[in-house]
């Protein structure tokens, strides 16, 4: 299942990669948090949710403070990805 993962996030368009790397160093976050992070428009990251959920990176849960704002947070085996693709990239010097 990771391979479709990385073949899904390498077929993305560069803003939906960013989406995914601000969720993945900020943790959950609502649209208009990933849009203050992303410095994307709304209608932007509204696109890349779209495309990320539709390869199950990110899960859409309801915000609790404010029931109507959702909260975006990836997905266990995309942490796991992420897990693994720093791991990958460490070097001995």
């Amino acid at each position: 299942m990771e391979a479709t993962q990385t073949e899904g996030l390498d077929d993305l368009p560069p803003s939906a990669k960013l989406v995914f790397k601000v969720l993945e160093y900020n943790g959950p976050l609502t649209q208009k948090g990933i849009v203050q992070e992303s410095m994307l428009s709304a209608r932007t990251v509204r696109y890349a949710l779209e495309r990320l959920e539709g390869i199950d990176v990110v899960d859409e849960d309801v915000y609790f403070a404010d029931a109507r704002q959702n909260l975006y947070k990836l997905t266990e085996p995309a942490q796991e990805f992420t897990a693994d693709e720093s791991e990958a990239s460490c070097t001995a010097d």
